[in-house]
């Protein structure tokens, strides 16, 4: 790996200009072979040895007779390359609704699938026309936010749940996970949109009156204070938090069977008295 030269990168241009016409002479010879393809685009290799021409079709596409007069007309060997829709516009470039060059062709480093569940977990409009992009698939920034949409959703009540509130048995219709919302709709199709908080404390005073445990008084978090022991600190006590000390642990020794047979050979050995003599 060097940098190029002053000659390398004018031998580039001259390539790269070049691809322009193969490209149009490409088109022309599909054309008269009347092949249900689209020529993308087309590629010199470095030492003109090898032209790659990139297309994009519905179907398999029998391009054996096309190869063959694509090598007698650039006396090179031919390679001819399907892509999708994607590919395409990776190659092609272009600017995307967002008034930005497209991801897949100025920073994205990979193609992944992007599918429609996608667009229902972060309650999009289905209409192919919105969430499509050039490429005529779905827009790959649909994958950016959908962790914070699906991490932010386990914080509140699924659509469709029933909660016990302190009005009653409330259904939850729809959640605004950016304003911290919940609409709810009773028994009586009354409706009306609690704050997430205010919700869950109702649930919890609802579940503390059916069990009867007594309430316990809330404190407010500005004034809540915690108890943490006498703030004087000694030399000896932050010595011994940076460097505690430790206590080497006494092994005990267990005595085995070999320790056992020892104190029996010894009992043994013992002279007997006379009130255990024979």
């Amino acid at each position: 790996m060097r940098t190029a030269t002053g000659q390398e990168s004018h031998d580039v241009d001259e390539l790269r200009k070049a691809e322009e016409d193969v490209r149009r002479k490409v088109r022309e010879r599909v054309g008269k072979h009347n092949l249900p393809m689209k020529v993308t685009d087309a590629e010199w290799q470095w030492d003109r040895k090898k032209l790659t021409v990139y297309f994009t079709a519905e179907n398999r596409v029998d391009f054996r007779q096309l190869v063959r007069d694509l090598a007698s007309l650039f006396r090179t060997r031919i390679e001819l390359r399907q892509i999708g829709a994607r590919d395409e516009a990776k190659r092609l470039s272009g600017v995307g609704r967002c008034g930005r060059e497209y991801c897949c062709s100025s920073w994205l480093p990979e193609l992944r699938p992007v599918s429609l569940s996608l667009a229902k977990d972060q309650r999009l409009s289905l209409n192919p026309s919105q969430i499509s992009g050039g490429c005529g698939r779905l827009l790959c920034c649909l994958r950016y936010e959908h962790e914070f949409y699906v991490a932010s959703r386990k914080r509140f009540p699924k659509e469709g749940k029933t909660v016990v509130t302190s009005v009653g048995r409330e259904r939850v219709q729809a959640v605004d996970i950016f304003r911290e919302r919940v609409l709810l709709q009773s028994e009586d199709n009354t409706l009306r949109t609690l704050m997430l908080s205010d919700l869950k404390s109702e649930v919890a005073d609802h579940q503390q009156s059916a069990t009867g445990e007594p309430e316990k008084p809330r404190v407010p978090a500005a004034l809540a204070t915690f108890d943490e022991g006498p703030t004087q600190v000694t030399d000896e006590d932050a010595a011994d938090a940076v460097t505690p000390s430790r206590r080497p642990r006494r092994r005990k020794r267990r005595r085995g069977r070999g320790h056992r047979d020892m104190d029996q050979k010894s009992d043994d050995a013992k002279p007997k008295g006379s009130n255990g003599g024979e």
